[in-house]
């Protein structure tokens, strides 16, 4: 919590208490939450925090570059704070979403790119995937 509120101090955006909570709930996230699911969290906190307050928070964030918004085939879209490079895998059937990190994808985008005579800026790897039921042998 304190990285985001450190960067939006920096940033000089005002933070009201509603924002505080909406920070702490996108801060202490396991997951990728939609709009309803941060305001879900924190309406616990405090109940007169609207809808209304927690998208116009969320954009605020997103268009000053302190939350990623990631549009997941099928689903809502889903918020984390900005962070280093890592992919997302998504299980289709559940919706979770589970973070990696594989350094052999990663060498591969950026030789991709240079083969194609581009130096690699960004990039983004999703795998749509069910998971593998074990297989039970009867004998």
């Amino acid at each position: 919590m304190n990285e985001l509120l450190e960067k939006i101090n920096n940033l000089g955006l005002k933070m009201t208490e509603q924002r505080k909570i909406i920070v702490k709930v996108l801060s202490d996230s396991k997951d990728h939450p939609d709009v309803e699911s941060v305001h879900k969290r924190a309406s616990k906190i405090d109940k007169k925090i609207g809808i209304a307050t927690v998208y116009r928070t969320i954009k605020l964030f997103e268009d000053n570059n302190l939350l990623e918004k990631h549009e997941f085939r099928g689903y809502s879209s889903r918020y984390e704070t900005v962070r280093e490079n890592h992919h997302h895998l998504i299980d289709i059937r559940s919706g979770k979403v589970k973070e990696f990190r594989n350094t052999l994808v990663d060498a591969m985008q950026k030789q991709i790119a240079k083969e194609m005579g581009y130096n690699l800026v960004d990039y983004r790897l999703e795998i749509y995937a069910v998971p593998i039921k074990n297989k039970t042998t009867k004998k």
